[in-house]
């Protein structure tokens, strides 16, 4: 059986090339005539590939590294080995980044299954919907009636895009997709199962029972916007949905109807954001945080991972706990917390009874 190779290199840049495609200088006195061939972690880089450091815990790794070059920052130039090349730069994550999407463009964004072009066989467009000239259908995916997609966008197989919805260029949309009810901008990604568009959970509660409350309202996802497998976004109730441009947003997230995301969020995986949330620009959400609906988190303020946000958070502040509230408030409690337990004698069963 042959080893599969998922992601094809398109390129075999000489290390001058690659830096100057990056933005790295070369070294005093390095002709950068070496041909790169691939990337990987320090550990096993070989000497025609590329690796990066920027974590101290990995710096015995650096040290014994085979990478033929490898971006580093100033802090750690002297520990790179003779046989490698160090690539000095304030941020050598975001430097491989740029080398691996030109070395392997094809895993920056999901790719048709069938390696398709065009409208493949058992897709299902509607006469009505307008294609602009590159746009890819994968077998089994549903275009409905006067949707518009741009060109060079890729739809997935069994993918559902519904009537009426709108869709730039260059976007990319995984298997198992649908999109109802809703207008995406540029170079956006939805990975497998997304669904984008549904009914918000909207109900007029009552001892008679309940009343379910037509979602009348969009989704809007702006240019560059990035969203992981199986994660909902609610169509509005009476306004829009909203998510900002540049934001990403990981797997398994829940966003409720009417919520707006600012500009360049990053939400981490299994956030829950109730209804009529605002979330303004740069903001962070750890795993696992819980959002009650009608609070707003101000720009730039960062939630720590399985906290609970029940009131507005100010912006550019870091809060944590449940309730959430400023970190250094939240470790005072627990660091009295764990005193307190400390203090207690566990062998007098007698203690802190009444």
């Amino acid at each position: 059986m042959t080893d599969p190779v998922f992601f094809p290199r398109v390129a075999q840049p000489t290390l001058a090339e690659l830096a100057a495609l990056v933005g790295v200088a070369l070294p005093a006195g390095e002709a950068g005539d070496l041909r790169i061939g691939g990337a990987g972690p320090l550990e096993t880089a070989g000497p025609a590939d590329i690796a990066y450091m920027d974590n101290p815990r990995y710096g015995d790794a650096l040290v014994a590294t085979r990478a033929g070059a490898c971006f580093v920052s100033q802090r750690f130039a002297p520990r790179v080995p003779a046989s490698a090349v160090a690539l000095v730069t304030p941020e050598p994550y975001r430097a491989f980044a740029r080398a691996l999407a030109y070395l392997f463009p094809s895993a920056a964004r999901p790719q048709s299954a069938f390696g398709a072009v065009g409208i493949s066989p058992g897709a299902f467009v509607h006469a009505s919907a307008r294609l602009e000239p590159g746009v890819v259908v994968d077998p089994g995916a549903v275009v409905g009636p006067e949707a518009e997609i741009g060109s060079g966008t890729i739809i997935g197989a069994n993918a559902v895009i519904g009537p009426q919805t709108r869709i730039g260029r260059d976007v990319s949309i995984a298997p198992n997709v649908s999109v109802l009810h809703a207008l995406l901008g540029n170079r956006v990604i939805l990975h497998g199962g997304v669904r984008i568009g549904q009914d918000g959970f909207g109900f007029a509660m009552g001892p008679g029972g309940h009343a379910k409350v037509p979602q009348i309202g969009r989704v809007i996802i702006q240019d560059d916007v990035e969203i992981g497998a199986n994660t909902t976004v609610d169509r509005g109730a009476s306004r829009d949905t909203v998510i900002g441009e540049g934001s990403k947003i990981d797997n398994l997230v829940q966003i409720g109807h009417n919520v707006v995301i600012g500009r360049h969020c990053v939400i981490v995986a299994q956030v829950g954001i109730s209804g009529s949330v605002t979330i303004e620009d740069f903001v962070v959400l750890g795993g696992q945080v819980g959002v009650i609906g009608h609070v707003t988190i101000g720009a730039g303020a960062q939630i720590a991972a399985t906290s609970n946000v029940a009131t507005d958070v100010p912006a550019g502040e870091r809060w944590g706990g449940t309730p959430a509230k400023p970190v250094r408030e939240w470790f005072r409690e627990v660091t009295s917390l764990k005193n307190l337990a400390a203090r207690q004698d566990p062998r007098d069963k007698t203690k802190g009874r009444a």
